[in-house]
């Protein structure tokens, strides 16, 4: 039987947020959260982790987009912040990425987490996936496999039908191509990835309308990404979507609403 990743993407992106996340995922709405272990607030955040069900995982949300890295990035991050997703994507595809600057902060991430978990990451993923880029993708690999062998990777590729069945299509398919070849590029390092992927809308759609449609055709370990929160942080270009998707989860049997589409959800 299929079963059912529901994953609240950014913790520790700010203090209401990890406190909506930690709060759903005690409450049984959630069983899976990704980690900014760069942010701040991470290491105090990380606390609210430590008294949820052992069925919760918890992944390093890796971040190499829009705040400040940890660790000296000159040529990456000359002013002191990342770059936007989008010129990002364009300087991999062009292989002019400062890889070794990348790969430090990547060790960086990997470290905080184990520093604040006294563990490895259950998975690993990108803040807007940039995780799958050229170039940072290789990178991100022998990492997990080398700090966190039994890790899975978070896949965005999923069946042609399956995306058309599910909302904002074109968002799927573009995350999808960009994500091309990674399950198999997992394989070589001995790493596994989710089966299906959903997730993507447009942060202002009604988002109760939406979830149902997330489940549709899922297959094997399907992976649904949300991002619930609380509170608004300076920049946050989604603040207003955050309590709209908690207040929804809030509301809602996810293992009812999984069951309807065939679907288990581990809690």
């Amino acid at each position: 039987m299929p079963r059912l990743i529901l994953c609240a993407d950014d913790f520790a992106f700010s203090r209401d947020v990890s406190e909506t996340i930690a709060a759903l995922a005690r409450e049984g709405k959630l069983n899976a959260t990704s980690c900014m272990t760069l942010m701040p607030g991470w290491a105090s955040d990380a606390a609210l982790l430590r008294d949820l069900p052992r069925h919760v995982e918890m992944g390093l949300h890796l971040t190499l987009t829009g705040e400040r890295p940890l660790t000296d990035m000159p040529t990456f991050a000359p002013d002191g912040m990342m770059p936007e997703i989008d010129p990002l994507t364009r300087a991999a595809a062009r292989r002019e990425l400062p890889l070794d600057e990348i790969a430090g902060e990547v060790a960086a991430q990997f470290d905080a987490f184990a520093a604040a978990m006294g563990r490895a990451p259950d998975f690993v993923d990108g803040h807007q996936h940039s995780h799958a880029l050229p170039g940072i993708r290789d990178i991100v690999l022998f990492e997990t496999a080398e700090r966190a062998p039994d890790a899975w990777i978070r896949d965005c590729v999923d069946r042609v039908g399956a995306m058309l069945r599910r909302p904002f299509a074109g968002k799927a398919i573009g995350s999808a191509f960009h994500s091309r070849g990674l399950k198999r590029d997992a394989a070589r390092y001995g790493l596994r990835c989710n089966d299906s992927f959903a997730g993507h809308y447009d942060f202002s759609t009604d988002y109760r309308g939406l979830f149902p449609r997330f489940l549709r055709k899922a297959a094997g370990m399907h992976l649904v990404m949300c991002h619930p929160g609380a509170g608004k942080r300076p920049g946050d270009a989604i603040a207003a979507a955050r309590p709209r998707e908690a207040d929804a989860l809030r509301t809602w049997s996810i293992a009812d609403m999984a069951a309807a589409e065939g679907l288990a959800f581990p809690a």
